[in-house]
């Protein structure tokens, strides 16, 4: 996969970031794009990496840490995959962020490795915005109390909260979920909770994403092309 092709759908990538961006009235500067970067060889990482792409995102660590150790040591990785808590101990000393927080007994085991570490670790809260049986995540109605308890851990900070929309052939059919998740985030004033993220979007409906308050996407068909 030569650089050239991810330099061109990167450059498509960023005008529809841009077109999305401005029908919200905001700047395109202001949504974080994460290359999700799953089955995809630290070579076309690089990449990547030489075309401006800093944030990457991975969803298993047993792929992660290898790729992790060969790439530049700038590169801010984002955990987006089911966390095991058992995997907790290798996960946290290398990503930057943990967009998969779906229950209180990881955030116990993150708790409890961040002080053994002593790292103050950053996470968004996972909401299961479909209420999908095969999908993890909080519900709509657990997540404040859930704020409320994690507000009180020492070793964990909560930026904002991610979904994962339900796949449906036309992405205007996910945007009510989208709002949904966005006034959600809005409308959460809890003291010592930042709302700072707000972690929606994929290649399939990114745009829909942000023009409904997306400032993080994550993307990986969009930039790398269709993967076995």
């Amino acid at each position: 996969m030569p650089e050239s092709f991810i330099g061109k759908n990167l450059e498509e990538v960023r005008r529809r970031i841009e077109r999305a961006a401005a029908k919200r009235g905001v700047p395109a500067e202001k949504i974080l794009l994460v290359a999700v970067t799953k089955t995809v060889p630290p070579e076309i990482i690089q990449a990547a990496y030489h075309l401006g792409i800093r944030d990457f995102g991975e969803n298993r660590v047993q792929e992660a840490l290898p790729k992790i150790k060969l790439l530049p040591e700038d590169i801010r990785w984002h955990f987006i995959g089911h966390l095991q808590r058992n995997k907790v101990k290798s996960v946290l000393p290398f990503f930057t962020l943990i967009h998969s927080l779906d229950s209180i007994r990881l955030a116990e085991a993150i708790q409890k490795e961040g002080e053994k570490q002593d790292k103050k670790v950053d996470v968004l809260l996972e909401v299961n915005i479909g209420e999908e049986e095969s999908k993890f995540g909080f519900k709509y109605q657990e997540v404040e109390e859930a704020l409320v308890e994690l507000r009180g851990y020492s070793h964990l900070k909560v930026k904002g909260l991610m979904a994962v929309a339900p796949f449906l052939p036309d992405p205007e059919e996910v945007r009510p979920y989208f709002r949904r998740l966005y006034k959600l985030f809005r409308d959460i004033k809890i003291p010592g909770i930042e709302m700072k993220y707000l972690s929606m979007g994929m290649s399939n409906d990114f745009e829909v994403a942000v023009e409904e308050g997306a400032n993080i996407v994550r993307l990986g068909t969009a930039l790398f092309g269709e993967r076995g």
